[in-house]
Order: C-alpha cells, then sequence, then structure tokens
C-alpha cells in the first residue's frame, strides 16, 4: 500500500514561473516555499533537486505548515529523498495530523503498519476516519476496506458501506471500485456498473493495466477491468476457456503484500486469519518484507498444506508455468506469485510483490490478479506478455539461492 505526499494542484501554475515562485519563497510565503519544494523534488517546473527541496520544505515547516511537514514525514517514509527513517516520518505526520487530512491518512498508515510506531490498528482507523471527515477520499476508501475485511479490527459491514459511499463522495477511483464490489456483490449490478464506470472515467485507462501504475490510476483501470470481466464473474467457468475463482480480498498493510496475499490464500481455503496475524507466524518485523520460505512455515502453522514450484525464467518455463495456472485455475484452484519490478522509482532499483493469479481468459490471451495493493475486490487484468515480463523473482527468501525463477504457491493435494 502506497502513500502519497500532500502536493497541491493548486500550485501547477505557479510552477509555469519558477522565478516568480523562487521569489515568494525566499520572501519567506511557506506555500510557495512548499510548492517549490515539491517542483524540485519531481522535477517539474525546475531542476530535480532532492537536498534543495528538503532546505526549502524544512524553511515551510519551521513556520508550522502542515502541508510542509507532511511532505519531509513522506520524505522519511519513503527514503527515496533522504535516509529512510520513519520515526523521524511518524513525528512529522504526527504534529501535522490534526491540520492536514494528508498527514492524518499517513498518520494512520503508520499505526497500521508499524511504520516509526507500535502497531495500533484502532488508532489507524480513527486517524483515517478523521481525515475522511475532512475530505480525504482515500482514507474513507482505506478504513472502509479495513472495516469491510477485518484486518486488524472487527468486521463492521454498516461501517464499511458507509465510509465506502464517504469515499464515493469524494470521488475517490478506489472508493467507487469498492462501493461497486459492495453493490456487485448485493446483485445491484446496474449500481455497480455506474460506480465503476464513473471510476473508470476519472483517469486516463488503457486495453488493460500496468501492474507498476500509480495507486489512483490502478483504480481508475481496475474498474475498467472490472467492467470488462462483469460477465464472467456471473458465469460458470470452461475449462480451456476462461477461468475466475472468487478469493476474499484484504487490502494490504504497509510493505505486507507477502502475509496479505497469503492470508487471502488461506481464507479461500476456509481459513478467518488477516494479513497481519499470517505476519506474525513469521519471524520478520511488522513493515518488513517476507520471506516465503516463513510464508510456507506459517502455512503449516495453521493447517494449510502448500507448497512451493518454480519454473525457469525463460520461454520454456513461461509455457510450463502458465499451463499449471490454467489447470489450476480450472479445478478451482487459485495460485500465489511473485513479482519482481525493476526501475529507478523503486528504493535499490527494484522492488518485489506478492499477489494470486485467480482467473484467465483465453480467447484474448489475459490472466485475473486478486492484487493485496489495490482496491477490494483487488481484480485486475493483466496480459499474458506481462505477466511473462513481472513473473520473476530471485529475492522472494533463502529458498531462492538468488537464483532468477518463476516461483508459486499452490494448494498441496499430495
Amino acid at each position: 500500500m502506497l502513500m502519497h505526499s500532500s502536493a497541491s494542484l493548486a500550485a501547477a501554475a505557479e510552477l509555469n514561473a519558477p522565478s516568480s515562485l523562487r521569489a515568494k519563497a525566499a520572501s519567506g510565503d511557506a506555500a510557495a516555499q512548499l510548492s517549490l519544494a515539491m517542483a524540485l523534488r519531481d522535477g517539474k517546473g525546475a531542476e530535480k533537486n532532492d537536498a534543495e527541496a528538503m532546505q526549502w520544505a524544512h524553511k515551510a515547516a519551521d513556520q508550522g505548515h502542515a502541508g510542509a511537514m507532511d511532505f519531509i514525514g513522506f520524505a522519511y517514509l519513503r527514503g527515496a529523498v533522504v535516509k529512510r527513517n520513519p520515526e523521524v516520518a511518524f513525528g512529522y505526520f504526527k504534529a501535522a495530523a490534526d491540520e492536514s487530512s494528508q498527514a492524518a491518512f499517513n498518520l494512520g498508515q503508520c499505526y497500521f503498519g508499524a511504520q516509526g510506531t507500535a502497531q495500533d490498528c484502532t488508532r489507524a482507523l480513527e486517524w483515517w476516519v478523521k481525515a475522511a471527515d475532512q475530505g480525504h477520499g482515500r482514507a474513507a476508501a482505506t478504513a472502509a476496506m479495513a472495516y469491510h475485511a477485518g484486518e486488524g479490527i472487527p468486521r463492521d459491514a454498516v461501517k464499511a458501506r458507509r465510509l465506502a459511499e464517504r469515499a464515493a463522495e469524494l470521488n475517490n477511483p478506489a472508493g467507487l471500485v469498492f462501493l461497486g464490489e459492495l453493490q456487485f456483490q448485493a446483485g445491484e449490478f446496474e449500481a455497480a456498473k455506474a460506480s465503476w464506470i464513473r471510476a473508470s472515467k476519472l483517469l486516463p485507462t488503457q486495453a488493460t493495466g500496468h501492474p507498476s501504475q500509480p495507486s489512483d490510476n490502478a483504480s481508475a483501470q481496475q474498474a475498467a477491468d472490472l467492467l470488462r470481466i462483469m460477465n464472467y464473474r456471473q458465469r460458470k467457468g470452461e475449462p480451456g476457456k476462461f477461468a475466475h475463482v472468487p478469493m476474499p480480498h484484504i487490502l494490504q498493510g504497509y510493505n505486507n503484500c507477502g502475509s496479505t496475499a497469503c492470508a487471502t490464500f488461506a481464507r479461500f481455503q476456509g481459513s478467518e486469519i488477516c494479513g497481519w496475524d499470517f505476519k506474525k507466524l513469521c519471524p520478520s518485523p511488522l513493515g518488513t518484507g517476507t520471506d516465503w520460505g516463513h510464508l510456507l512455515d506459517a502455512s503449516a502453522k495453521i493447517g494449510q498444506k502448500w507448497k512451493l514450484t518454480t519454473f525457469t525464467p525463460d520461454e520454456e518455463g513461461f509455457e510450463k508455468a502458465t499451463a499449471m495456472l490454467r489447470s489450476e485455475l480450472d479445478d478451482g484452484r487459485p495460485v500465489v506469485v511473485d513479482f519482481k519490478y525493476i526501475g529507478p522509482q523503486y528504493p535499490n532499483g527494484s522492488a518485489g510483490h506478492t499477489l494470486s493469479v485467480c482467473g484467465y481468459i483465453a480467447e484474448e490471451d489475459l490472466y485475473i490478479l486478486c492484487n493485496p495493493a489495490v482496491a477490494t475486490p483487488g481484480l485486475q487484468l493483466i496480459t499474458a506478455a506481462d505477466l511473462k515480463d513481472f513473473w520473476r523473482s530471485d529475492h522472494y527468501g533463502a529458498l531462492s539461492k538468488g537464483v532468477l525463477s518463476r516461483p508459486a504457491f499452490v494448494i498441496d493435494r499430495s
């Protein structure tokens, strides 16, 4: 689950006149200082300069500007502009949360994901609800999905629906996706369709999305995908043609994709475990990546039998891997896989992500993902070409031995 710093759309016009913006910032205008910091961080309207961006953000924060405090907190949380320090990030978010809905959202994320503080899911929900009351759509959507899944807190369908409706009021694409899913599950198909159409029009979409899209773009794309597979979800699968295996979905906490994906896999098999409880069965701290060997051990601790299977990362390996996928899906069983993203936007140049494959459409050479990083129901379409590119990993744990392969957890039927 990624967090977003409090970028201001109102600053966009200023960025067309960087000299004027610099002059205002130099005169002590805190809002201009933050706008200049954003321009320098993002390289939009000014040459990218992380160090100078932080200098201007600190000047604004020193004047008590809540948005600047959130900017600094986010930088320390992500570790992309300065050295990562969740404790410092938490302090800045806490200082700004009463005045900034974005800081309140990020503070909730820290409590939820044990970033810079002990985990406290109840307090996380309190801050998300406060942010939602202040007009933060993503906070409303995130709180709604937590109540729906019972992730870290007791399930509450009434609060989930009310917060989803609040997120929709605020035109949040993730909230509209989730509200549409609640409507779909209630048999309100036309209402669901309307929610997903609305979400899909908020941002540009394509025939299928890309696994590394930013959150809001991914939600708009997800809505388009849900419209496209709406009919398939209401039909019985046809082996060799298409399959969709319904899975429960949990929206992951900070850096908890492995345990959350495995919790949904476990829930599919009858467990009631949540992502955080699955994580606590593993030795690594909350808010850190999880070794797949530990995830496999955790499955045994809850009485489930899984096995790790791997395929070579070449063309032949992909053909064998997808044949396995379709066989499992035709038999009504999803499969957990690990993706590797490569690019300068990721700390250290790459990132891993665990999710499930829960369907395919053979005629269009598409696969259906159940992704813990996106809005409930987590469903996304991916082309076979993108699946081949992303389904690979050499750091899913000690079991990988540093060798690139296509890893998967499947239900052990032996």
